[in-house]
C-alpha cells in the first residue's frame, strides 16, 4: 500500500473520527462527544496544541493519525514534544505508516526546536512496542496519576 503523511485538514473529520474511536477502544476508553469535538477543533486551530498529522492512502483518505503537543520543561531550556496519540487502521498495520507518523512528529519537533520527543504506551501494547523499540529508546520511568 502506498501512503503519504500530511497535516490534518477540516475535510478529514469523517475519516479521522473512526480512527480516533479505534484508538480509544484499543485503550478501553470512552470520551464524551464534547471532548472529541473540542479535540478536533483544537487540532485544526493553528497555534494551539494539540497538533496532528495523518497518513493518507492513494485516494487521500486518512488511514492513520498522530496527535502531539509541546510543553516547557524544568529540565531543559527548550520545549519538549509529547506524542500523545498514535493509531493506524488495523487493515494497514505493519506497512510503515506508524513509523512515518512518528518520524513526522520528530521532524515537527526539530523544526520547533524541541529538545526531546517522548510518548507513553501500555505494557500490553506488544505490536506497537516492537515499532517503538526500533524508533525510540525505552526509559525506566513508571507513570503515576491522581486517583480520580
Amino acid at each position: 500500500m502506498s501512503w503519504t503523511i500530511r497535516p490534518l485538514r477540516a475535510d478529514d473529520r469523517i475519516a479521522w473520527e473512526p480512527l480516533w474511536q479505534g484508538y480509544l477502544t484499543f485503550y478501553e476508553s470512552r470520551l464524551p462527544a464534547e471532548v472529541t469535538e473540542a479535540t478536533w477543533q483544537r487540532l485544526l486551530t493553528e497555534g494551539i496544541d494539540p497538533n496532528g498529522f495523518c497518513a493518507v492512502d492513494e485516494s487521500d483518505v486518512p488511514i492513520g493519525i498522530v496527535h502531539y503537543l509541546f510543553h516547557s520543561s524544568t529540565w531543559s531550556t527548550s520545549e519538549v514534544c509529547y506524542l500523545q496519540d498514535l493509531f493506524v487502521s488495523p487493515e494497514v498495520r505493519l506497512g510503515g505508516a506508524g513509523r512515518a507518523l512518528i518520524e513526522a512528529v520528530y521532524s515537527a519537533a526539530r523544526e520547533r526546536g524541541a529538545g526531546q520527543t517522548y510518548w507513553l504506551t501500555q505494557e500490553f501494547n506488544e505490536t506497537a512496542r516492537k515499532l517503538y523499540d526500533r524508533v525510540g529508546r525505552l526509559t525506566p520511568f513508571i507513570k503515576y496519576r491522581d486517583p480520580s
